[in-house]
């Protein structure tokens, strides 16, 4: 998983510097963003398990904490309101507690982009906070198998409700360095065919990030008619 990350965080570094050239000549007001991210994705799990519809009384599940690269794209509406996309894939891992402690449920792959509508405060110099509010979409995939039968993991897309908080600190000449939490609320229905198990589950994520940032106007990447208007 390590080499993994790794090689995903050079190729994203390296698009970064493809920006980083006098087409694309960074700018403290730009109108767009690109930050690739080191993140921690720390599951507050929970889980209510059920077999042939009755509750197993005290049976609990919780999602394994993954570190991974990530990517976002922000938008600039004006100075200080912004659009922002995260995203990223991620291989997560299920296990029993409680009742059915140290059971692997299985695992599954995520894609789980994140849009946020956020506020940039613009009166501290070259360091600059926000929040965000948005939502959150997890598309599960290529699930694996458990030790209830060999049967596999199935769970159902699900979306969810996100803050976020965060700061950009200026290096200059377009370049910033990131610290950035999210806070998602979503859960989704798990079921393993055949075995009459299922579970309600909360997987609730922390979004911890830390991460370089590149600020430009787009108009200097696809070209512009006319100069690029100042954000207000």
């Amino acid at each position: 998983m390590e080499l993994r990350f790794l090689r995903t965080l050079v190729v994203c570094a390296a698009g970064l510097g493809v920006l980083a050239t006098p087409v694309a000549a960074g700018s403290e007001s730009g109108n767009f963003m690109v930050r690739v991210q080191g993140t921690v994705v720390n599951p507050d799990s929970s889980a209510n398990v059920f077999l042939g519809g009755a509750q197993i009384p005290n049976a609990d599940a919780e999602v394994d904490t993954e570190v991974l690269p990530t990517l976002t794209l922000t938008y600039f509406l004006n100075k200080n309101l912004a659009l922002e996309l995260f995203c990223c894939f991620a291989k997560l891992e299920a296990e029993g507690k409680g009742a059915i402690n140290g059971t692997d449920l299985g695992d599954f792959w995520v894609f789980p982009p994140a849009l946020t509508l956020q506020y940039h405060f613009d009166n501290f110099g070259g360091f600059k906070p926000y929040v965000g509010a948005g939502v959150q979409y997890i598309h599960f995939f290529s699930e694996g198998r458990s030790d209830l039968g060999g049967a596999k993991i199935d769970l159902d897309d699900a979306v969810g409700f996100t803050l976020q908080a965060g700061v950009d600190v200026s290096l200059g000449d377009g370049w910033y360095l990131n610290a950035d939490v999210k806070k998602t609320w979503i859960e989704t229905d798990a079921s393993w065919r055949g075995t009459g198990i299922t579970a309600d589950v909360d997987i609730d994520p922390w979004i911890f990030s830390l991460g370089v940032g590149y600020r430009f106007n787009l108009e200097d990447v696809f070209g512009a008619r006319s100069a690029p208007v100042a954000l207000k």
